[in-house]
């Protein structure tokens, strides 16, 4: 790959804008350069800086766009992409009407690497570079999305679902068969490249003490690889998982007395999460996925981002699609449905703070803040192209889209929040190397 150069406004974070000045934690360059090398990024600033040292270095002119890191996606369903936009149940219901009938299908190998194909191709015309993703129970579903996202060179964290009770015959595994698929899987794809693997049982509900135990042998085996669930998300998933574990205190206390509440575990939702399992996630390292879009279209209600990211107990949070429960694979969409899930609870979201956790956010909730998230030198270089006057409207919203100032840069990209979505992805690149162009005609 060899050397390249980019020009054009950059914007990243070095600091979380939750705890640090906002002026300290964000860094942008108006018109800056970025260097890789086979696809590492080599230097960022100022093009004026930058120009004279790399003046051998070919450069590809974005001028008039916004360079942000990738979005990182850290919850969302391959198999779902068919039942999105599925009306009017709530969680449970929703589930056995339209989920489970949908990952049915997953059984046929080709059909998965057809689902495989759509998904990424919406991932990268979205801008999304990196995600945390559920497969089906059947392993060859794992296998299809593996085998896609490694032609693509991607760095993607998946699992095998493992669901063994509560779920139609043709979903279910066994407790043993759902720990041997998954280590064989591990073996074979977890840093296999740029993949990842996640153990994955789907919530508490579908699964009985021992697979939930069983997922907790492989965290002890493989202590680099993820755990990723569902938690807390909706009332009556709650008040089944008191019935179903009447010997736990509360919802996680499920997970961790299995022992899968640790550094690595991402758990999606926690909208009903009380304050003393806020406090438990923290303590553990553990991350939540918080997904406004899913947790408005099925009626779960409003997560609570303030209390997770409060000074005396925090947890990590990424932003998360969940396609199909949410709503787009859009992640300006998902920041811009956060915005108004904690307006809704009378506090505020600053531009900076949601885009903060679709990018360098999302990378400390997946342990992948020293590879991705930011622009860091020697860091990977996927990241994202984006348009400020995708549409007429925000053409007229932002008529010049290059920022002076902190706080005109704040504006910016709180228009960019509100109004955009896939049309303001110019383009997506993977270590540096084009993946997605708009198509203009």
């Amino acid at each position: 790959m060899g050397f390249q150069a980019f020009r054009s406004s950059f914007l990243d974070f070095i600091a979380d804008p939750f705890f640090v000045p906002e002026a300290e934690s964000v860094r942008y360059f108006a018109d800056g350069l970025m260097v890789l090398e086979d696809g590492m990024i080599k230097d960022l600033g100022a093009y004026e800086d930058l120009k004279g040292t790399y003046a051998e270095v070919p450069i590809v002119d974005y001028r008039d766009r916004l360079i942000l890191p990738g979005f990182i996606d850290t919850h969302i369903h391959f198999p779902q992409v068919e039942v999105l936009a599925a009306y009017g149940e709530q969680l449970l219901e929703w589930l056995n009407k339209y989920t489970f009938p949908a990952e049915g299908k997953f059984h046929d190998k080709s059909y998965a690497q057809k689902v495989a194909t759509v998904f990424l191709d919406e991932l990268m015309r979205n801008g999304t570079t990196t995600a945390l993703v559920f497969a089906t129970v059947h392993p060859q579903s794992a296998e299809a999305f593996f085998e896609e996202a490694s032609r693509r060179n991607l760095r993607m964290i998946a699992g095998k679902v493992m669901m063994d009770r509560n779920a139609p015959d043709f979903l279910t595994d066994t407790a043993e068969n759902a720990y041997q698929e998954s280590k064989a899987l591990i073996q074979k794809w977890h840093n296999n490249g740029r993949l990842l693997y996640a153990v994955t049982p789907r919530f508490a509900i579908t699964s009985t003490n021992e697979q939930l135990r069983l997922a907790g042998k492989l965290l002890e085996e493989f202590p680099d690889v993820y755990l990723h669930t569902h938690l807390s998300e909706n009332v009556n998933e709650v008040e089944l998982v008191a019935q179903l574990f009447p010997d736990s205190n509360g919802y996680l206390d499920v997970y961790d007395q299995a022992g899968l509440v640790r550094e690595r575990s991402v758990f999606a939702h926690g909208v009903q999460l009380r304050d003393d399992e806020f406090q438990r996630l923290s303590a553990a390292k553990s991350a939540i996925a918080f997904c406004p879009t899913s947790n408005l279209f099925l009626g779960s209600g409003l997560f609570k981002l303030t209390k997770a990211k409060s000074a005396e107990h925090p947890v990590q949070v990424g932003l998360g699609t969940d396609v199909g429960g949410g709503t787009s694979f859009s992640m300006l969409r998902t920041a811009h449905e956060a915005y108004k899930v904690v307006q809704l609870q009378r506090e505020k979201l600053s531009p900076f703070k949601a885009l903060f956790l679709g990018t360098l956010g999302g990378a400390k909730a997946l342990y992948l803040d020293d590879k991705i998230g930011n622009f860091g030198v020697g860091k990977e270089a996927d990241f994202v192209v984006l348009d400020v006057k995708a549409t007429p409207l925000m053409a007229f919203r932002t008529p010049n889209p290059t920022a002076h100032s902190l706080a005109e840069l704040a504006e910016k990209v709180f228009t960019l929040i509100i109004l955009g979505d896939d049309r303001a992805i110019a383009a997506t690149h993977i270590m540096g190397e084009l993946a997605y162009q708009r198509d203009l005609t």
